[in-house]
């Protein structure tokens, strides 16, 4: 009898324990205000509010809870935010990294996990009031454009293939030589940010010199700030050549005008580095080929494509930004040094057409390449049905501008420099570097 009721008490005590184990374990859950709010607002919000691309906003615990499970489905396969990079090789250091880190990945599951709850409502952080996508993205740091360009109106159409709308028009408003520190890309609101997916708008020179790329868009890249130090030169004439790739959504509307907002150095000033901004490397196309010549993907299949370039003088790196079709998937860039040694400056493994992200390296991050040194760039196409956005995986798929087409290039944000500056910056960097050890 004696021994029943030592085990009775001992059963009672167990429960007692889990019973207080679990009530610890739910205190200790995290909850939507104090844990998930924070990251949502950090990395997701951006584009989750009622003025944003993302198709519902992620403000409020009302807006989250339903997709709960939706999020962390995204956030654990790495769909969302979307960035590319492999995390395990190349250069890790981005001013613009939107990815999640595994901590922030396991603290949504473990809300998901134990029922999404919501949490007290003071713990949430202040909130953060995100630009209209009608406004300047780049306003609140430089102020308002200095000047702004516009397309022509171009009517866009509901629903077809691919639309390609390239005028020209007159380039006015600068009585001097200017040099460019920043550049912003801006399609309409609403429309034009749903059916603009890329696009460039160049400088051609009246005089007939150098043409200027004044800025390039992508869905995930609208805007460009140059290093401190480093602007492009504008001259005061010539046309601007606008190259806009517009994809049909469903949404028609007539005059769609896209806009570019541009910031420049002070009248007068020049900078220390000229740089050329964003240069096209192509993988595609080499060795004497016509353009895409040697893209030839099989139904079912795969294809492999690289191509390299030589530096003919020493170079900064400081973006990069793959620009592949439905059936890329993987860009790697390399630098194969003149002494022979090879380094994988940055890899996107997880390529997705419907973004044209451009990786901004960090300042120490960024590669600093000698003269001589070979820029390699490898391409893999996916043309099976474990690609997800692969249209049609009978078809053989060759070079052209449609996203069902292929196409393989790299654009490189890149400053040359003379071998003095790249001295400088070279023990430059190695003074930072040595500071930090030592800090």
């Amino acid at each position: 009898m004696i021994q029943l009721k030592k085990i009775v008490q001992l059963i009672i005590t167990l429960g007692a324990f889990g019973l207080l184990s679990a009530q610890a374990s739910a205190q200790e859950s995290p909850t939507y205000s104090k844990d998930v709010a924070p990251i949502l607002q950090e990395k997701c919000a951006y584009c989750h509010n009622p003025e944003g691309i993302g198709p519902m906003p992620l403000m409020t615990y009302d807006q989250v809870r339903p997709f709960a499970t939706l999020i962390h489905d995204r956030t654990s396969k790495r769909i969302m935010p979307p960035w590319h990079v492999d995390p395990g090789i190349g250069i890790q250091q981005f001013k613009n990294d939107a990815s999640l880190s595994d901590v922030q990945i396991d603290t949504i599951e473990a809300w998901v996990e134990a029922g999404a709850p919501e949490g007290n409502p003071a713990d949430l952080p202040a909130p953060i009031e995100f630009p209209s996508g009608a406004e300047w993205q780049l306003a609140d740091q430089l102020g308002p454009p200095d000047l702004i360009i516009k397309s022509s109106p171009y009517d866009v159409i509901a629903n077809g293939q691919d639309q390609w709308w390239m005028p020209n028009v007159p380039f006015e408003g600068l009585d001097q030589e200017r040099f460019l520190k920043a550049a912003e890309f801006k399609p309409s609101y609403p429309l034009g940010k749903k059916v603009v997916h890329h696009g460039h708008a160049v400088l051609m020179p009246e005089d007939g010199g150098r043409t200027v790329a004044l800025a390039r868009y992508g869905v995930g890249k609208s805007w460009e700030i140059f290093p401190e130090g480093t602007g492009m030169r504008v001259p005061t004439d010539g046309t601007i050549a606008w190259n806009l790739h517009y994809f049909p959504v469903g949404a028609e509307g007539a005059d769609d005008v896209v806009e570019v907002g541009l910031w420049f150095y002070p009248e007068g000033q020049t900078p220390e580095r000229e740089t050329v901004g964003e240069v096209l490397f192509r993988v595609d196309g080499l060795k004497g080929m016509a353009r895409g010549q040697d893209i030839v993907i099989p139904p079912h299949g795969y294809q492999v494509l690289t191509g390299t370039h030589r530096l003919d003088s020493p170079a900064v790196i400081h973006s990069y930004r793959p620009h592949l079709h439905m059936r890329g998937k993987v860009m790697t860039m390399e630098a194969i040094f003149p002494d022979g040694t090879k380094e994988v400056l940055s890899q996107v493994n997880k390529y997705d057409h419907n973004w044209q992200i451009a990786y901004i390296y960090e300042e120490d991050a960024k590669p600093l390449l000698p003269t001589g040194t070979i820029l390699q760039f490898t391409s893999v196409f996916d043309n099976t049905a474990n690609n997800p956005i692969n249209p049609d995986p009978e078809q053989w798929v060759v070079f052209g501008r449609r996203g069902v087409d292929e196409m393989s290039h790299a654009w490189v944000g890149i400053t040359y420099i003379n071998e003095e500056q790249f001295a400088q910056a070279v023990a430059e960097k190695r003074l930072r570097q040595e500071t930090l050890r030592l800090e």
